[in-house]
């Protein structure tokens, strides 16, 4: 990449940190003060969340266009003051319904502030030439969760879960903002434009293209849900395989390791592999690692863990680079909020219909996610390794 284009990364991939640290990490670390103050169940704060999700799921189709045509910068600044609202609100709510609507706000903020907002904006600037810095803000983000949570519980001991609120809208308006106005400008509309491949030529013929379009927006919401009931429920279903809560939770840990490796790899190794071949490899290592733990139980955990977390690490790339490869940078940031919808939703469902499962089926609800992801990857077998040209 040129100089510019690390710049943009490392500023873009800054400000993402912040957005999924003070928004989809949120709720882990302070749900649970904030049902003891309001005198509710924790269930009811991810109801909230869940609400937010798909909110992102409606709104992300509106806010891909205006990436299309205007550019990623004031999309993402006008995300960055949406955050601080939002994290403002909630942190002065005063009873379920502005908390609700806090959470609403929250949604709209991370329709055009999470990746599929950043990823658009990058194929604006840079079109086809776009994966590498895709791969590159997916490298600094991932430790998102590494940096929220610490800092989320360090705020809630310092200040209480409302000062931890105030404090992150803060940031949003101090750092942020300011990160998201240092992205370059996007060029006029009319410079992408240039004569491209249509998608459909791309994909071999129109009724080929929609086939894989719907594809991928089932091996999205798939891997969202996959990812999302682990991260909700991991501790408990590695217990109901055998496990002591100590080996749990170090399992756990491996997951954010795994993740960040793995996408050290496709940045380097990989980097010239298709996309595509790189989907089917990633989206196997969920069904391998717990076609094994539910055979083996507890000793192949830490294997479980490290198969999870690499293949969720790569499909987060994927997601970005997947579309681009197949159908192109024209019109790209609608396409991706469409694709997106369905993963938030799943998303949304995921923590609890996965609860279910465990109560259910204890341990054995491990063959639903490995079946699921089976699925999935039947689908992707089923479309061609074809590149947009352009």
């Amino acid at each position: 990449m040129q100089t510019s284009s690390w710049r943009t990364v490392a500023t873009l991939g800054a400000a993402q940190t912040l957005a999924w640290a003070s928004s989809y990490y949120l709720p882990a670390m302070l749900a649970t003060p904030m049902a003891l103050e309001f005198g509710l169940a924790p269930a009811t704060i991810f109801a909230a969340f869940s609400v937010a999700l798909v909110v992102s799921a409606l709104v992300g189709p509106w806010a891909g266009r205006r990436i299309d045509r205007h550019g990623g910068r004031p999309l993402l600044m006008g995300s960055s003051l949406l955050f601080a609202l939002g994290l403002a609100a909630l942190g002065l709510a005063q009873g379920p319904v502005s908390l609700f609507a806090a959470w609403l706000l929250l949604g709209l903020a991370m329709a055009g502030g999470l990746y599929d907002a950043a990823f658009a904006s990058l194929v604006r600037l840079y079109g086809q030439d776009a994966r590498r810095s895709i791969t590159g803000i997916t490298l600094i983000a991932g430790f998102a969760s590494t940096v929220g949570w610490p800092l989320s519980t360090l705020m809630e001991q310092h200040w209480g879960w409302r000062g931890a609120c105030l404090g992150w809208a803060a940031l949003h308006l101090l750092l942020g903002l300011p990160l998201n106005a240092w992205l370059p400008r996007a060029a006029p509309e009319t410079v992408l434009a240039k004569p491209m491949k249509k998608a459909s030529d791309g994909a071999g013929s129109a009724q080929a293209s929609v086939r894989a379009a719907w594809i991928l927006a089932l091996v999205f919401a798939v891997a969202g849900f996959v990812g999302t009931a682990m991260a909700a429920h991991l501790p408990r279903l590695l217990q109901a395989q055998g496990s002591s809560l100590a080996a749990a939770v170090a399992v756990g840990a491996l997951i954010g390791p795994a993740q960040v490796g793995a996408r050290l790899l496709e940045y380097g190794v990989l980097r010239r592999a298709h996309p595509l071949w790189i989907a089917r490899a990633a989206t196997a290592m969920h069904p391998l690692g717990g076609v094994l733990l539910a055979v083996f139980g507890a000793p192949l955990a830490p294997l479980f863990g490290l198969l999870h977390g690499g293949g969720n690490g790569i499909l987060t790339i994927v997601k970005g680079t997947l579309p681009l490869a197949l159908f192109g940078a024209q019109g790209y940031g609608q396409r991706q909020g469409l694709l997106m919808a369905p993963m938030r939703v799943s998303q949304a469902l995921s923590p609890w219909l996965f609860g279910l499962a465990l109560d259910r089926w204890g341990g054995g609800a491990i063959w639903l996610t490995a079946l699921l992801g089976l699925l999935s990857l039947g689908g992707l077998l089923m479309i061609p390794a074809r590149p947009a040209e352009h």
